[in-house]
């Protein structure tokens, strides 16, 4: 074969080579998922929401009772300290005191438990939602997923380019096991 037979099966070799490049890369597309709206959306979050709500009710009862125990035991050092001996007024004061400071040290406990549990679950939503998605944009064909939060980070995108919908139903899908 001559040199330029060469050359030239050479050259279309490679316009061919770079056509099915382009044809295979452009046609994967960069989209965009609004992320609030695909994490306050996600039937799993919600779930996770009600069950960190319900233990927050029931620790919010437990401060009130301990909180209302404290009241009635002022309440009641005030209505009886007239008729006290001042050791009793001493030990009664003692006692409320303790109680004050259990209520305090409960709370506190508390706030760092609902801290702990409340990243948890984001944590834990969060990533069952990041493995869908990286597992949504394989399967799509997607070179990037870009997420736009409430700040707006993304400027601009042509229509058709927000997928959020998209994944959502997905998401949903997958959470309730259809």
């Amino acid at each position: 074969m001559n040199k330029t037979l060469q050359l030239s099966l050479f050259v279309l070799f490679t316009i061919a080579l770079s056509f099915l490049y382009y044809e295979h890369y452009s046609s994967q597309r960069t989209v965009y998922i609004e992320s609030g709206r695909l994490i306050n959306g996600y039937q799993g979050m919600i779930d996770a929401r009600k069950v960190y709500q319900q233990k927050a009710n029931q620790w919010k009862a437990n401060v009130d009772t301990l909180a209302n125990e404290v009241q009635n035991s002022i309440k009641a050092y005030e209505k009886e300290s007239t008729t006290m001996t001042k050791k009793e007024r001493e030990l009664s004061r003692e006692l409320i005191q303790s109680k004050q400071k259990q209520l305090a040290d409960y709370q506190r406990a508390i706030q760092e438990k609902a801290g702990q549990e409340d990243g948890q679950m984001t944590q834990q939503v969060l990533e069952e939602v990041n493995a869908f998605i990286k597992q949504y944009g394989e399967k799509h064909n997607y070179r990037i997923i870009f997420a736009a939060t409430e700040y707006g980070n993304i400027a601009y995108a042509e229509d058709g380019l927000d997928i959020t919908d998209e994944v959502l139903e997905g998401l949903n899908k997958q959470y309730t096991g259809q």
